[in-house]
């Protein structure tokens, strides 16, 4: 795990970006006055454009859903990257050679500074040699392979399907050629030495499926066995590597994204060709793992793409056949649903098929019709753990319940265990007061194993908020300037920390700084010009951060969501107040002008509790 970039080095991928390009890449912006620029925003449904760009700050704004910050804050947003991958991003864009903080970081390889864009171009050369050899006549077998399973020559294109040729070193001298060296090659596990001393390629005669990260860029290939005389494994993947971390990478992950974000959905399949059936049968959210089973950062990957939090309602929807095998799979998913706060489903093809197989037996409409008839992950597992047992017998029933019971102490939404309890009494034939007391001792060790340190109580939890989010201006203007800028004075109540905050923009603003430290907190006390402010800010900027660990982007952003969410709730409240004193026939002009302010008040209101809750 790499350390943290450099300050001065994300001050400067800030200074050397246009913020105005890189949205313009995906919104349409317009001249709106001042110099700045307005577009529709690309985080929520609008029709009147009230998201805005302002140049000469390098920031942009949302006025309806409240979104703000950057350009790294944009492309984390609209691109679903992470802070890390969003700055180098940027960088490489810039032609910047970032420097890494190892201080205090992990332990544990990182591509070298400069190494990680050369892996990635040699992935790149790869995956165009790999594609382009698909064509020849050698890969007869692969494209018979792909046509055997409903894929023609578009399909094959889109997903960049690709054909490694009968030759110990093709690729090796391809690349040679290209300039890469031996060492970077077998690095980025694309070649392998050989016991001569010489490379010889990783796949051979094999079909080869790029494997992509979130941002786009193939960092390996998964690849199928196609001959019967190869004594390999039926799949072979890249092995781990300085960009390859099969326990992360989500196969389908960089077609998917943007649906996954706009359905609130995921839907994860078993394998390569099934995740291009369902993107073929209209399901793009469709993602597999790589050669590893589902498991805990696989849904770290799909918690910051759903933003999946206590108020939110997404779907993860688990394919898997009806074999046995497939059974096993389902109930081991269960066990890590608990990780997730959405609601998680399974669905199951009744002739037992995987999603590749169902759309070329029945066609797209079978394979979206398996997955629109999900069933709560729950209800499965409950179902195959009391097929298990004989239910006729007092001991059966006895035992069932003791191994159903636990599941049920798991459900995370703690109002549908009664539910689940009287369902499984049912089931079983059993009255309800045994079973309640089962579900109640196995939630008695499950609740305590999420019990949390409580936090600190607050008399004023939007004080805390207010002193929270002015202590990382201070203390990390660097990370959080950009949002925290974009979050007007108007948003604090109390009148010394309203001095502060007008002190920071009196100073320049966070976003100026480039280091911080000491300069920077001395800068913003000489530009208070309130004695309390003043000597707020000395303990301000020494107060610890209510946060463990290092401070990350999503952080700020709840923070600053939280902020303004205090001052948006005052508002509404205000203005339902002036509302019902309102006549609306007599007073009819202002009762709507004030109606529609509400409704829009209301909705950026959502907004801020959807960050609030969780951030990305």
């Amino acid at each position: 795990m790499a350390g943290r970039v450099k300050d001065e080095d994300i001050a400067l991928v800030r200074d050397r970006t246009s913020i105005a390009d890189i949205i313009s890449e995906s919104v349409t912006l317009r001249p709106a006055g001042g110099g700045n620029l307005k577009g529709l925003c690309p985080f929520h449904d609008e029709k009147t454009p009230s998201f805005t760009v302002a140049p000469a700050r390098n920031v942009y704004y949302c006025h309806g859903c409240g979104q703000g910050g950057d350009a790294i804050k944009f492309l984390m947003d609209a691109e679903h990257l992470s802070f890390m991958e969003s700055i180098e991003r940027l960088a490489g864009r810039a032609g910047i050679q970032l420097r890494y903080d190892e201080t205090g970081a992990p332990s544990g390889p990182r591509p070298q500074t400069g190494q990680r864009q050369r892996l990635l171009a040699a992935h790149a050369a790869a995956a165009d040699f790999y594609r382009d050899q698909l064509g020849t006549p050698g890969a007869r077998k692969a494209r018979q392979f792909l046509a055997e399973r409903g894929f023609g020559r578009d399909a094959a294109e889109r997903y960049g399907c690709g054909f490694a040729p009968d030759s110990w070193d093709a690729l090796a001298k391809h690349l040679r050629q290209k300039g890469f060296t031996a060492d970077e090659l077998n690095t980025a596990g694309l070649t392998k030495p050989a016991r001569s001393g010489s490379m010889i390629d990783r796949f051979r005669r094999r079909l080869l499926w790029p494997i992509r990260d979130l941002s786009g860029d193939v960092i390996g290939f998964g690849a199928r066995k196609l001959f019967d005389d190869d004594d390999g494994p039926k799949y072979l993947n890249t092995p781990e590597t300085p960009l390859y971390k099969k326990s992360h990478v989500l196969y389908g992950i960089d077609h998917a994204k943007r649906e996954i974000a706009k359905r609130g959905r995921a839907v994860i399949v078993e394998g390569y060709t099934d995740v291009m059936a369902c993107h073929e049968a209209g399901e793009p959210t469709a993602v597999a793992t790589c050669g590893t089973a589902f498991g805990i950062d696989h849904i770290g990957v799909l918690r910051r793409l759903l933003m999946d939090s206590d108020s939110f309602t997404g779907e993860i929807i688990y394919t898997f056949d009806g074999d046995a095998a497939g059974q096993k799979a389902a109930l081991r998913a269960f066990e890590e649903d608990q990780r997730f706060v959405g609601r998680t489903f399974i669905a199951v093809s009744p002739d037992n098929m995987d999603p590749c197989e169902l759309r070329l037996a029945k066609g797209d409409l079978a394979v979206r019709d398996m997955i629109a008839g999900r069933e709560p992950l729950v209800d499965f597992a409950l179902r195959q753990t009391l097929r298990k047992f004989d239910l006729d017998t007092v001991e059966g029933r006895v035992d069932a319940m003791r191994r159903a019971a636990p599941l049920i102490a798991k459900i995370k939404d703690r109002e549908k265990r009664p539910e689940y309890a009287r369902k499984l009494a049912g089931d079983l034939g059993m009255d309800l007061e045994p079973v309640q007391r089962a579900v109640a001792s196995a939630m008695r060790g499950t609740d305590a194993a999420e019990t949390r340190p409580a936090p600190q109580a607050a008399e004023a939890p939007q004080r805390l908020v207010e002193r929270e989010s002015l202590k990382l201006a201070l203390q990390e203007p660097v990370l959080a300037g950009p949002m925290f800028d974009v979050v007007g004075a108007e948003n604090y109540a109390d009148p010394v920390y309203q001095s502060i905050r007008a002190a920071i923009e009196a100073a320049g603003g966070a976003s100026s700084v480039s280091g911080g430290g000491v300069v920077w907190i001395e800068k913003v006390r000489d530009s208070c010009t309130d004695l309390g402010g003043q000597g707020m800010i000395s303990q301000l900027a020494v107060e610890p951060l209510r946060v463990d660990g290092a401070v990350e982007p999503y952080y700020v952003q709840i923070t600053l969501a939280r902020l303004q969410m205090g001052a948006v709730t005052t508002r509404i409240r205000d203005l339902k107040s002036k509302v019902q004193r309102l006549n609306p026939v007599a007073n009819k002009d202002a009762y709507l002008a004030l109606a529609g302010e509400l409704f829009s008040l209301e909705q950026q209101a959502r907004a801020l509790r959807d960050q609030a809750a969780g951030g990305l």
